[in-house]
């Protein structure tokens, strides 16, 4: 019988449950919602009340925090964090290495190139705009 289940330990001792994901075998927590056509890749992590639209890619190493939203079609790059509550709208594609903070809005088709950095409330409207706090 196959686990259903897997269980990952933090460095502090706290024990958090993950499913894996039928397309890449990414890890899903309890809550999470992750459309079937997504692909997580099996070193990602979506955690509780996150949402993966359809056909977005999520790379090796890559953290999708709490509450935030993946749109449709998005590609998140290999090590990535994705912040609590942050919006990555369809289309949109963030370079590897990037860390957007909580809260942040990137609109639908905006790039993102790697190794950047976006503070926490920022809002990316149009290509080459610097983030804005909101």
């Amino acid at each position: 019988m196959a686990r259903i289940w897997e269980e990952v330990e933090t460095d502090s001792g706290e024990v958090s449950r993950y499913r894996r994901h039928g397309n890449g075998r990414g890890f899903v927590a309890p809550g999470a919602m992750v459309d079937a056509t997504a692909f997580l890749d099996e070193r990602s992590y979506v955690e509780k009340g996150a949402r993966v639209g359809a056909r977005a890619f999520i790379g090796a190493g890559s953290w999708i925090e709490s509450g935030a939203t993946v749109g449709v079609g998005a590609f998140i790059g290999a090590n990535v964090r994705v912040g609590a509550d942050a919006r990555i709208g369809a289309g949109a594609r963030l370079g590897s290495h990037s860390r957007i903070g909580s809260d942040v809005t990137i609109s639908p088709g905006m790039r993102v190139p790697s190794d950047e950095r976006i503070a926490s409330g920022s809002v990316v409207r149009h290509p080459h705009e610097h983030p804005t706090a909101a």
